[in-house]
């Protein structure tokens, strides 16, 4: 018998990508458009072609996406917060006086590569497609984020993972009704909503990342410019997990972080008197 096709709470064709527009394998230039109409005026709609089959809980945390086009959407990120997002945050910081966290000596690798693609897209991407979750599951989330990597957050995350895969084992999904799944009218009011929750979700994860500067008495409106790169990352991660699934969102979220950890490693390597 096979495996019931995915049943999430958006389902909603409105504003959505039409059977056919795009090809089985679409060009970069077609996700491209897809991502600013879907920026522009936020739907959840259609997945992108090239789905797994199977249970839709499972199938979304695949990748559902071809790696090549993961690095393509990741050399896209790097070059726009290279030439566009980054220099303005760069100047913001310049200009109100904060410093960052981190040291080139002594970098996180293992939080940024792992902890931090799966803790932050479960928080603040997961209910994008699973909006009745947002009540209890995004605040389970918050406080992981808040309490930061370690042993205890590690095994709360591992719960709140396999909370997210609990209808696997439910599939009548009886016991779920109101934590899991959304009534016809709620979905009617989320959808009204939505453009507010995909663009408040990208505020969130770029606010999240003012952990990383040390503020001193910097302007609260020179703040937001500090977290560009993060802010419009989080737009492009929402759109590929509404579109692809949580699973492409964690990956393209870990290519992300990769690339500058190449960079740093490469000038460790080579040229260790500019790092320190």
């Amino acid at each position: 018998m096979p495996e019931p096709a995915e049943k999430d709470d958006m389902t909603d064709g409105r504003g959505a990508i039409r059977a056919g527009a795009l090809p089985a394998r679409p060009r970069l230039r077609a996700e491209l458009m897809d991502f600013l109409r879907f920026a522009l005026r936020p739907r959840p709609g259609r997945r992108l072609p090239g789905r797994a089959a199977g249970h839709g809980v499972w199938v979304d945390f695949l990748p559902n996406v071809r790696f090549t086009r993961l690095l393509q959407w990741a050399a896209l990120l790097w070059l726009a917060n290279l030439f566009v997002f980054g220099p303005l945050a760069v100047s913001a910081a310049e200009m109100g006086g904060a410093q960052h966290r981190l040291s080139l000596l002594n970098l996180p690798w293992m939080q940024a590569l792992i902890w931090a693609p799966i803790v932050e897209e479960l928080t603040f991407r997961h209910a994008l497609r699973r909006p009745a979750m947002l009540w209890w599951f995004v605040p389970l989330m918050a406080s992981v984020i808040v309490q930061g990597a370690g042993f205890a957050s590690g095994l709360l995350a591992a719960a709140a993972l396999l909370l997210c895969l609990a209808p696997l084992w439910s599939p009548s999904g009886a016991p779920l009704r109101g934590a899991w799944r959304l009534s016809w009218a709620r979905r009617r009011q989320v959808l009204r909503w939505y453009p507010w929750l995909y663009h408040l979700s990208s505020i969130a994860f770029g606010a999240v990342h003012l952990y990383n500067f040390h503020l001193h008495e910097m302007p609260a409106t020179l703040m937001p410019l500090l977290v560009l790169p993060q802010w419009f990352t989080g737009l492009v991660l929402g759109w590929m997990r509404v579109r692809r699934g949580i699973g492409a969102s964690m990956l393209l979220h870990a290519l992300f972080n990769a690339g500058p950890l190449l960079v740093v490693l490469l000038i460790l390597h080579f040229a260790p008197g500019a790092a320190a």
